[in-house]
């Protein structure tokens, strides 16, 4: 099997643990670069997208990728639908709490909320092209969206939720359909986007008891998508005036923080485990 990743060295802290509980199960795995034009991939039993986190300024590339390869986890509708974030507008439109989102696409003027905001690509990793601006700072806010619309790239506009300067982000992750384990993630956008680096990331993150509450919108959310049992799926939420609203849905790359929950490496591997030896074409 093949684990699709990014150029880089060290890019995910999870990928050594993964290849080493996929070694101790008896699985054949290689750490691939998703756009090496030399890899055969459908020689491969199975093609798991783990840290492919360069695909952003190039996704028709990458969902061209996606498409050619024959076994694929997650599937291609779930990859297609989940990494461009106009996905925000159809939960919103299936009625579930959302942090309030406009759009602006390549050609239109932005239009931004009163207090802070936050001005992001709609198709984006992590925090990268991401940034928070104060209320009335509309000239460097203008600059970025054109910045992001010259190199092809839409919009989204946000206010800044300030819960997650002092309560963080809850990250809700699934391993095989079933809840795994949760993360709190810290304010990601208090320092610039230079200081956003992989130390950094991990130092804001820690492991936390996921509310009850949290765990039933995610599964709601996730039901409600539709692509049947996912090998992986993290929903990420804040808290909005006591409601749980959902900041981002991950299905293709999301980090699973597997060295902060070793029994998900076992999960997530028995779960890869079913998939090679029973699969379903897309």
């Amino acid at each position: 099997m093949a684990i699709a990743t990014c150029r880089g060295e060290d890019v995910d802290p999870d990928s050594p643990l993964l290849l080493r509980g996929c070694a101790a199960a008896g699985l054949d795995a290689d750490l691939v670069i998703w756009d090496d034009p030399n890899v055969a991939w459908n020689d491969y039993d199975l093609t798991v997208i783990r840290s492919t986190w360069d695909y952003a300024p190039r996704r028709e590339e990458f969902l061209d990728w996606a498409a050619s390869v024959e076994r694929l986890w997650n599937p291609l509708a779930a990859v297609r639908w989940s990494s461009d974030k106009h996905y925000l507008s159809d939960l919103r439109d299936r009625g579930h709490a959302i942090v309030p989102t406009s759009f602006c696409d390549r050609g239109d003027e932005p239009q931004f909320p009163a207090g802070d905001f936050v001005v992001k690509p709609a198709v984006g990793a992590g925090s990268m092209d991401a940034e928070r601006y104060p209320a009335g700072d509309v000239v460097a806010a203008r600059a970025h969206v054109a910045s992001l619309h010259q190199r092809g790239r839409d919009v989204l506009i946000q206010p800044y939720v300030t819960s997650i300067d002092h309560e963080g982000e809850t990250a809700i992750i699934f391993i095989g359909g079933e809840f795994s384990h949760a993360m709190n993630k810290g304010a990601m956008l208090t320092v610039t986007e230079l200081d956003r680096n992989a130390l950094y990331r991990r130092e804001q993150m820690r492991r936390v008891d996921a509310p009850a509450s949290a765990i039933d919108v995610a599964q709601r959310v996730l039901s409600d998508c539709a692509f049947g049992e996912l090998l992986y799926a993290r929903v990420d939420l804040v808290d909005s005036d006591g409601t749980w609203s959902v900041m981002e849905v991950e299905l293709v790359e999301p980090s699973l923080f597997l060295w902060a929950a070793p029994e998900a490496t076992t999960t997530l591997v028995r779960a890869i485990s079913r998939r090679a030896s029973d699969y379903s074409p897309r």
